[in-house]
Formats: structure tokens, C-alpha cells, sequence
């Protein structure tokens, strides 16, 4: 999310839907308030796509499913946003028949950058422990070798876990899902 509003003017979340629907570009709609989304470095895409891989691959035969950056997630009554990876086992339950905006998240992937690392850590990680489906919170280092992970344990209570080092592997009982890190950073070339 960009550091400064799309629109300054607050709107509703049936406006902002209309205008997201229309446009070329992706915003998040948080507080009233629409955000134009930023486009993402090489790093960034391809800790995405090996995200993406790993939980596909994880879910192969099983109910759940994986979805890339241009699912857009609705986190209450009426803030939407669009997590970097975002999956879901059971049935997916959407805002309309559009099926473009996911209301049942399992477990939402962020990976950091310099321009979102204090919004995913945020009011963003707010928005996503407020979700009762949202049961894994991860956000993932773009430059080196590390992982936050968010354990739902209760409905206001979180297991906090870091890892940090390539032979480990990141966890994710809600879904069934283990993913060794060193496939997290597959091809990424890490600065630290």
C-alpha cells in the first residue's frame, strides 16, 4: 500500500467496490479511505510465487486452495485489502458473485518491503487477527533470511514464532502445510 490516500475524500465500501471493479490498477480500501497498491520487486514476486507453489503443491487432493496477490480479502463490514498470498481449506466464501473478494481466510502470507513493513505489521496485522477464519499470519524478509509467524490460540491470544535460519521449515498446522524456508527463498538472492 502506498503511503498516501488514492482518494482523500472517505467513501463507502460499496463505492470503493464499484471504483475497484473499474479500475486497472489495485487499491485497498482501509478506514474509508482507498490506497493505490505499489508494484513489487523481483524478490518480492518470487518469494510469492514459491508461496504460491509450496501451498499448491501442499493441497494437491485435499479441500483447500491458494491464491495469488489479485485475490482481494474482506477483513470486516468494510476494509478490503489484498494480502500476497492468501489460503483457505473448507469452502470459500466470497462478498458477491463476483468471487473476486474472499470473506473466509485460513492463513495470509505478507512479504516485507521497506515501504510496507510497518503497514503489514500494523494497523494490517490488526485487520487480520480481528478475522476469526485467519488462523496463520506470516510475513516473510525480502532481504534476508527471516520469518515472522502468527499462531492463533485463542480468539485474542497469538503464538509468536521467528525463524531465521534456511534449515528450518515454517509450520502451518491450520491447513496441514509444512514448507522448508529454504524453498521460501528459492532463487531469491537474499542482501543479509
Amino acid at each position: 500500500m502506498s503511503a498516501s490516500p488514492q482518494l482523500a475524500v472517505k467513501i463507502t465500501s460499496q463505492e470503493y467496490l464499484a471504483f475497484e471493479r473499474q479500475a486497472t490498477e489495485k487499491h485497498e480500501f482501509v478506514d474509508g479511505i482507498i490506497y493505490a497498491m505499489s508494484g513489487a520487486s523481483e524478490e518480492h514476486n518470487l518469494i510469492a510465487v514459491n508461496m504460491v507453489a509450496e501451498l499448491h503443491l501442499a493441497f494437491k487432493k485435499r479441500h483447500c486452495k491458494v491464491y495469488s496477490s489479485d485475490m482481494r480479502v474482506k477483513v470486516n463490514k468494510s476494509d478490503y485489502v489484498y494480502p500476497d498470498v492468501v489460503a483457505v481449506c473448507g469452502d470459500a466464501q466470497f462478498e458477491d458473485n463476483t468471487f473476486d473478494t474472499l470473506s473466509n481466510p485460513t492463513v495470509i502470507i505478507e512479504i516485507l518491503s521497506d515501504s510496507t513493513e510497518r503497514y503489514d505489521k500494523g494497523r494490517k496485522a490488526e485487520l487480520y487477527r480481528a478475522l476469526p477464519t485467519v488462523q496463520d499470519y506470516v510475513l516473510i524478509s525480502q532481504t534476508h533470511c527471516y520469518i515472522e509467524h502468527y499462531q492463533r490460540q485463542t480468539a485474542t491470544q497469538w503464538l509468536f514464532t521467528t525463524i531465521s535460519q534456511m534449515d528450518e521449515k515454517l509450520i502451518l498446522s491450520s491447513v496441514n502445510a509444512t514448507i522448508a524456508v529454504q524453498d521460501i527463498y528459492d532463487k531469491v538472492s537474499l542482501t543479509a
